[in-house]
């Protein structure tokens, strides 16, 4: 760098000096004033890559609900804590420059084992390289287990990391709905990496205690599974949230299932367990027990049966509102067997139980700025997101809603409030489809493509869209109809300004 200081100016003066007339002169000092001025603009880009190849260790997330950042953001601040530089960022902020020392990714999965939205760049520099052999990398793979491509994400940058050529420090850990166990492991491995194993557990956001109050069916005529909206609420503090946050719930089983289930293996369901509850309250929040567990003792029982895993909703509601609603819709296994958290939420727990929840933050489904347009998609219980935008969008705000379902008759859920927004002009377009009620079945994604001018013409105008419901169907054929509208490059950009959100499960 010194080097190419002192060509650059020896260069000039020795130009300086050549020329006579004093306009000759002049036009020289002007000459080297801009050599200095593009040398210093230069210099300031060229600070954060001396950055990355300095020592400092990135800690890179694929998030798509935020827990991959939370857990890359505890990561920093162990090495951090530890002497060790290290700054966490979301995986399509990382430049060439970052291939060339140590970053540790932490990767959700997203849909069919793809990568989160915010890894679709990274994914793109990634193909770009061959030779990463200067890099050493680490990979915390999130995923659920109940799901066909588990960790799958993760995985597939593990590999494609590897036949590149990287310097892998560690197996890659593969973590079941952010177990204990592994996130330990983890931590463990980064103890390795700083040499302080001085670090306290991370522990998990504790549950809260929120009574359900209402539970009221949104389409009692349908012939579709039910949907009811819940209303959570407490007299204590509530939790704080912001629209586009998730509500994670800890489910528990009904006890008439219990019951049955426990006379059918012989075991008395008040017989007590070890830390003094009795086998019922014990089981509530584990998986049913099978005949292949027949003759184990009540200790030995709970021992042998997995935790019910979390269920996460969007929050349809929002602070002002001074309780937590939620829209879900009663879901059944093919055995008849209702699911583990609707099953809870809208059959087995009694009006007035404690509901134990806590708040998922959700920053990659936050509002965008007041003064920014939104196209708000979605249909079924994805309505629920996006009311809460809707409810916390300012008046004069620009918004258009797309919503589909199946009859209008009996399926347009929370009718009165959207009508009520489109007449005030809260919303500048209202587009539905209700794919019953013709004989040519309409979805949302038509809807799109109808009004195709219209929403180039938003778009241009810089409004962002936000989507959100079932990935399969709806969140595929509305994805595939906004690349063939707005093209797959400019569908792209918008995803890495921001301005396409999506919150599908």
């Amino acid at each position: 760098m010194q080097h190419l200081i002192l060509l650059l100016t020896t260069g000039a003066l020795l130009l300086l000096l050549s020329l006579q007339p004093a306009r000759e002169i002049s036009a020289g000092l002007v000459v080297l004033s801009y050599l200095l001025f593009c040398l210093w603009i230069w210099l300031r880009h060229r600070r954060p890559l001396l950055s990355v190849s300095s020592g400092s260790i990135t800690v890179a997330y694929a998030s798509q609900s935020g827990q991959a950042q939370q857990l890359a953001e505890k990561s920093a601040e162990q090495l951090i804590a530890a002497g060790c530089p290290a700054q966490a960022v979301s995986v399509d902020q990382l430049q060439p420059a970052h291939l060339q020392g140590q970053i540790l990714f932490i990767a959700s999965t997203y849909g069919e084992g793809e990568a989160p939205d915010s890894g679709a760049r990274f994914e793109q520099l990634l193909a770009n390289q061959t030779d990463l052999s200067n890099l050493s990398y680490a990979v915390l793979a999130l995923g659920d287990r109940q799901y066909t491509h588990f960790c799958a994400y993760g995985l597939h940058l593990d590999e494609a990391l590897s036949k590149r050529h990287a310097q892998r420090l560690f197996p890659p850990l593969t973590a079941d709905q952010c177990d204990a166990a592994t996130l330990s492991q983890w931590q463990q491995q980064l103890g390795h990496i700083s040499g302080d194993f001085n670090f306290a557990d991370w522990q998990a956001e504790p549950f809260q205690q929120l009574a359900l109050l209402e539970r009221i069916c949104l389409n009692p005529s349908s012939s579709a599974d039910k949907v009811y909206e819940l209303t959570l609420s407490s007299t204590g503090e509530h939790p704080e949230w912001q629209a586009g946050d998730l509500l994670e719930i800890s489910p528990r089983q009904g006890r008439e299932t219990l019951f049955k289930r426990l006379a059918e293996l012989n075991l008395n369901p008040e017989q007590s367990v070890s830390d003094g509850r009795t086998l019922l309250e014990a089981l509530a929040s584990r998986q049913l027990p099978e005949n292949h567990h027949r003759g184990l003792s009540a200790d030995e029982l709970l021992s042998a049966l997995k935790p019910l895993p979390q269920r996460q909703y969007s929050i349809a509601s929002v602070p002002a509102d001074g309780s937590i609603q939620l829209l879900v819709r009663q879901m059944y296994y093919p055995d008849g067997r209702p699911g583990i958290g609707s099953g809870w939420l809208c059959e087995f727990a009694p009006l007035g139980a404690a509901i134990d929840l806590r708040i998922r933050v959700n920053p990659s489904f936050h509002s965008p700025a007041a003064s920014t347009p939104m196209i708000l998609i979605g249909s079924g219980t994805g309505l629920a997101g996006l009311r809460a935008h809707l409810r916390a969008r300012p008046h004069g705000s620009r918004n258009w809603l797309l919503f589909g379902e199946r009859s209008e008759s009996a399926d347009f859920f929370c009718r009165d409030e959207l009508m009520n927004w489109k007449a005030s002009g809260h919303l500048a377009r209202l587009d539905l489809a209700f794919s019953r009620d013709q004989a040519q079945k309409i979805y949302v994604q038509h809807l799109l493509r109808d009004a195709a001018d219209e929403l180039r013409e938003w778009i241009n105008q810089g409004a962002a869209i936000y989507l959100c419901g079932s990935l399969q169907g709806m969140g595929q054929d509305v994805h595939s109809m906004l690349q063939g509208l707005l093209g797959e490059d400019a569908l792209l950009r918008l995803q890495q300004q921001d301005l396409y959100r999506r919150d599908l499960y």
